[in-house]
């Protein structure tokens, strides 16, 4: 009886040991393992101040804390931009009301230069008229003058031999003083007009005169409102840096570390804190290079993680790089000696993680890999 239960035991264990030997090997010819694994995510991002460096004034976030896109994180104190900035504003506004003025002030300038030219012009062509027909007067009473002046000598004669009306002489001598007195009271007026024609040259002058300040104004209006506009791209810079005192999150996710505190003095482009994305985890897996038999891109895979034995996780063989990872070693192995030791490489496989509950993982947690063959 004995000996029939130890036959039985006896078969029942080689047929259990060659199910299980029959699983394993079928198991092997199957799938691809390695526990060569790593979470990894595609952007581990190290946030610093951009163009700005100071005090750290808050901090808002802790190690582990969850963020939003466009969330401030750390804050530095901007007390010293802001003075510049109000500094600044003081500057253009002074430099507004300067422009402001040079523009009334040119406005009317170019108002009256208008009028007074229109005027003074106008002036003087009635003036050259005036003369011209003044002038004329004089020649016509010139002309006159001398027909008297004859006449009276002439009459002088007659009057003398008794052959004239001595009244008859007496009229042209009259009339020669009136004329004497015209043309008097006309060489006056030829001066008066004259001197009329210098003032309205002056006017002209001095109207050619505000027009050189004229253009000299235009001038500084253009360079005052170029500086203008300068100091306006100062104001925009330093607005900028006013915000580049703030660190917000790029992206949804959390909070990795963080390498600075408060009161902390930093400097431009040093890390502050590192910021992981909610999404775009993958496994990195670091395959021997004698388990690629079978392994093609869409292969799917069975994925266990240390930390959470009890959470399987399932994926898609996304890439299969190129080169060994000892050749991105930062000291790569020289064989160039001569000098070798058969050592089996490992190829980086990224998988795609398809389902799971990603909210789990963290970057650098480690695990097992099970992809599917493909013959």
């Amino acid at each position: 009886m004995s000996k029939k239960l130890g036959m039985v035991i006896l078969v029942v264990l080689i047929i259990g040991f060659s199910v299980i030997a029959y699983k394993w090997i079928h198991h092997r010819l199957n799938y691809i393992t390695t526990n060569a694994v790593f979470v990894e995510i595609d952007n581990l991002t190290n946030l610093s101040f951009k163009r700005v460096a100071g005090k750290i004034e808050k901090l808002f976030v802790k190690e582990g804390d969850k963020v939003k896109k466009g969330q401030i994180l750390v804050k530095l104190e901007d007390k010293d931009y802001k003075l510049k900035l109000q500094k600044l504003d003081h500057e253009i506004n002074s430099l507004k009301e300067k422009l402001k003025a040079l523009q009334i002030k040119k406005e009317r300038i170019t108002k009256e230069l208008s009028i007074n030219l229109q005027v003074s012009k106008l002036k003087k062509q009635q003036l050259q008229n005036k003369l011209k027909s003044v002038q004329a007067n004089l020649s016509s009473i010139d002309a006159n003058i001398q027909q008297l002046l004859k006449d009276e000598k002439r009459f002088k004669n007659l009057v003398e031999k008794q052959l004239a009306p001595k009244r008859k002489l007496e009229d042209i001598q009259t009339n020669l003083k009136v004329l004497l007195a015209k043309k008097q009271s006309l060489l006056a007026k030829v001066e008066e007009i004259k001197t009329g024609l210098k003032i309205v040259e002056e006017n002209i002058k001095l109207a050619k005169t505000k027009q050189k300040q004229k253009y000299e104004l235009a001038k500084k209006i253009v360079s005052l409102q170029e500086k203008i506009n300068s100091l306006y791209k100062d104001k925009q810079d330093l607005q900028n840096l006013v915000q580049y005192t703030q660190i917000k999150a790029p992206f949804n996710g959390k909070v990795a570390k963080i390498f600075k505190k408060e009161n902390e003095v930093v400097s431009s482009g040093m890390p502050v804190l590192s910021v992981v994305p909610s999404e775009g985890f993958y496994i990195n897996v670091l395959l021997e290079e004698t388990k690629l038999d079978g392994l093609k891109i869409g292969s799917k895979a069975i994925i266990k993680i240390d930390a959470y034995p009890d959470k399987t996780f399932e994926g898609i063989v996304e890439k299969i790089m190129p080169t060994t990872a000892s050749k991105f070693a930062l000291v790569p192995r020289d064989i160039t000696a001569g000098e070798f030791t058969k050592v089996a490489q490992r190829i980086p496989v990224r998988i795609k993680i398809t389902k799971g509950d990603i909210s789990l993982l963290k970057v650098g947690l480690g695990g097992e890999v099970e992809i599917k063959k493909v013959k």
